[in-house]
């Protein structure tokens, strides 16, 4: 029997639970008839998330075509996943752009930064030696002498390059966190450029950060390209318009609205003249 942990998490409940209810009356007659319900202690709207029937005045009305964007179901999980890739490009982005000003401020200090290696190298390369770890062959520094002897204009290049790469990563965070299309496709292509250079440093020496970092990274290209249709990939963006509406309460409601007024045309709809009722009333009261 497969594991499935999250087979009957609901997340529509989990984020009215946290941001609470979104109920909207559309000044259709017939759609708001079908979204209101009459309880003793007073009319109750419908939650377009979870649809769950809530007391009180609605947070909003108005037509049906001006009311809010609500997400729900699928659309929620998939912007659960796109804030969690979010927060790891923008902790990678903050980083790079910390490496960036150490680099500049490296290369302003190079004579110094030298002296206090050549100061401290000699007096713990004894206790490397007993430890069998020989300093001039590990990799940092080796790293730190080429970084030594490197040029002003080469330190400059990279140092820009890092910043520019950090600048991109936050940008991409920000896309993706506020679920902007545009986000989504710098995502896709910066994440899908950088596999092949990821691929090679696990060639290079293999490590569970790196294969980590790859794993999350061919994950990200992956889930955006299927969830999100980029690229008119599954129908593009017209598809997953469409699969949106489809999963809107208030579109299914609205859809449903019209099929039973196309069945009863000609005929009154008891539901619809007792919230033209309620709704005069209602109005009368707020005039006075």
């Amino acid at each position: 029997m497969p594991w499935r942990p999250l087979k009957n998490f609901d997340w529509n409940s989990r984020s009215c639970g946290l941001h609470g209810h979104a109920t909207y009356a559309p000044t259709e007659a017939a759609l708001a008839a079908r979204l209101q319900a009459a309880t003793p202690s007073g009319p109750a709207w419908r939650c377009l998330r979870c649809g769950a029937y809530v007391l009180g005045t609605p947070q909003g009305w108005g037509p049906a075509e001006a009311a809010p964007i609500v997400l729900r179901g699928k659309a929620l999980r998939d912007t659960f996943v796109l804030r969690f890739l979010a927060v790891d490009r923008f902790t990678r982005g903050f980083l790079l752009v910390l490496l960036a000003y150490g680099i500049w401020r490296f290369d302003g200090s190079r004579m110094a930064l030298r002296q206090v290696l050549n100061s401290y190298l000699p007096a713990i390369e004894p206790l490397a030696y007993k430890l069998g770890v020989d300093l001039d062959d590990t990799s940092a520094v080796r790293l730190l002498q080429q970084a030594f002897t490197a040029r002003h204009s080469t330190l400059l290049l990279v140092a820009l390059g890092v910043l520019t790469y950090g600048i991109l990563e936050l940008v991409e965070g920000y896309g993706l966190w506020f679920k902007k299309r545009w986000g989504e496709y710098v995502a896709v292509v910066v994440t899908s450029l950088f596999v092949p250079l990821e691929t090679h440093e696990i060639m290079v020496l293999v490590s569970w950060l790196r294969v980590g970092a790859l794993v999350v990274n061919l994950f990200a290209v992956a889930y955006i390209l299927w969830t999100k249709r980029l690229f008119g990939f599954r129908g593009g963006l017209d598809a997953f318009e469409a699969e949106r509406r489809n999963d809107s309460l208030l579109e299914l409601e609205h859809a449903g609205a019209l099929e039973h007024s196309k069945a009863t045309q000609g005929d009154q709809d008891p539901a619809a003249d007792n919230y033209r009722g309620a709704l005069d009333i209602s109005t009368s009261e707020r005039l006075r």
